[in-house]
């Protein structure tokens, strides 16, 4: 006789109703490449003219759609493809050129770049001198590296 697990059945019909979790549907890649930060993310069977990218503030939010494809009143046998509507936020830091992003979608891959700001970039600060003569008990001091151009005032 089989028992009946109250706790198993829960998880059942709770994965039934929430389907695939969100990393699951869109996996993502996250790398830099020199001063650029790029995102890819696995959308494969999604129509390109559903993907919508928003920034608001920090985050970027990333929606896709993809649809069955099967008739309706199919009879479904096996059905392990994620289907609807997806979002997906990523919370960007400082540093970056947030009106620079690119988006590219190829492959049922969604490719962002994301550039380092040029105020973010590390850089050398060049240190000037200033060669002004001091004087010194009435003689003046020429700072040139020679330090013979002494003159009596």
């Amino acid at each position: 006789m089989a028992r009946f697990d109250p706790f198993r059945e829960v998880d059942r019909l709770l994965s039934d109703v929430t389907r695939t979790p969100v990393a699951a549907a869109m996996p993502m890649d996250l790398y830099r490449d020199g001063d650029t930060f790029v995102v890819a993310v696995d959308l494969p069977g999604v129509d390109p003219s559903t993907i919508d990218i928003d920034m608001d503030g920090a985050t970027v939010t990333i929606r896709a759609e993809r649809t069955s494809g099967a008739p309706d009143g199919a009879q479904w046998l096996a059905r392990e493809r994620a289907v609807g509507t997806f979002a997906r936020q990523l919370t960007l830091g400082r540093g970056l050129a947030t009106d620079q992003i690119g988006a590219d979608y190829s492959d049922g891959v969604l490719t962002l770049t994301i550039p380092v700001a040029e105020t973010a970039k590390p850089r050398k600060i060049q240190v000037q001198h200033t060669g002004q003569g001091r004087q010194i008990e009435g003689t003046v001091v020429d700072d040139a590296p020679s330090g013979q151009d002494e003159q009596q005032a």
